[in-house]
């Protein structure tokens, strides 16, 4: 076994910060298991992967290459399982980003091992992984032992602050791929940048989320105003987003995007368990609703019975001016 590794994310050549994070979960397990923590790092014209030592990794497996410019699952999956197959890591984690959620279920299958998703503690036991994730709706947690190996699994973004690691010994493996690893199914047509939002729902450090108690899309330009108070972004619940008031790319939940800010603002929100799984993990719940028994109030640190609509302009005015 080759000790533990992560999956390094990377855009546009450059090391996406939620890769230092993974490295953070990964030098626990490394060091408690007292192995190595390997990085792997698959893109087109990787500029620095020195970063990677320097938040955690002793190894870093490089591929470097103009066919995998962009994230094409079947090829990625197909270097990451020659990789596996060649150097037999114990533990395989990634980010629950949306990189994370792809490519891993193809990487388990391939290796015929199981996944945890979504996990918010991992830790060692007995030198094998425990996994644990919110089950049932966020109810309870649930804690997995996966039998077979590698032993795989997402963890959610931002629940890990990255460490600074100083090893003076650096290793960067270059492995040679094979030409018909790099074939697939799929073609890149182009990119289209969400303009709808300033950065990731699930990077944020608050989030200002509305449900249908906001009542119409228009109503929603008051979560806007106040998220951009708080330097935020913008959240949903799934029925505001099929009701067309936002875009999907809001959308908080199991169907939509988990997200674990510093803190979270839920107005006109019930609580279905979809939306509770995907913000359960926030440090604090602020919650609003018309509906004293809303299952939002069962998560929530501070709770407002009223309307959301009533209540935001009061909220706005004494917040005041940005400036103010």
């Amino acid at each position: 076994m080759s000790g533990v590794w992560t999956l390094a994310e990377l855009r546009e050549g450059q090391i996406s910060p939620v890769s230092y994070e993974l490295l953070a979960w990964g030098r626990s397990l490394a060091d408690s298991l007292e192995v190595e923590l390997s990085s792997i790092a698959l893109g087109s014209k990787i500029h620095d992967v020195n970063s990677l030592f320097d938040h955690g990794a002793d190894i870093v497996y490089k591929v470097d290459d103009d066919r995998i410019e962009h994230f094409l699952p079947d090829v990625y999956s197909n270097v990451i399982t020659k990789l596996a197959k060649a150097y037999h890591p114990q533990i395989i984690i990634a980010s629950a980003t949306t990189y994370g959620r792809t490519i891993m279920p193809i990487l388990s299958t391939k290796l015929n091992t199981g996944l945890t998703a979504d996990c918010t503690k991992l830790e060692i036991e007995n030198g094998t992984l425990l996994q644990t994730r919110p089950a049932i709706g966020g109810n309870v947690m649930a804690t997995i032992r996966t039998q077979t190996t590698p032993q795989m699994a997402t963890v959610r973004p931002r629940s890990k602050k990255p460490i600074s690691y100083d090893k003076s010994q650096r290793k960067i493996v270059i492995p040679k791929i094979e030409d018909e690893l790099f074939k697939s199914a799929y073609r890149w047509m182009k990119f289209e940048k969400d303009e709808s939002i300033d950065s990731p729902i699930q990077e944020s450090d608050i989030v200002v989320s509305g449900g249908r108690g906001m009542k119409d899309e228009n109503h929603f330009e008051m979560l806007y105003e106040l998220a951009k108070k708080f330097n935020g972004t913008v959240g949903a619940s799934r029925t505001a987003v099929d009701m067309g008031w936002i875009p999907y790319s809001h959308q908080v939940g199991l169907s939509g995007k988990t997200v674990n800010p510093r803190l979270y603002m839920a107005f006109g929100i019930s609580g279905a368990i979809q939306h509770i799984a995907g913000m359960s993990s926030s440090e604090v719940v602020v919650a609003v609703n018309t509906d004293p028994d809303a299952p939002i109030f069962n998560v929530a640190d501070f709770g407002i019975i009223g309307d959301a609509t009533e209540i935001l302009p009061e909220l706005l005015k004494a917040l005041g001016d940005e400036n103010g």
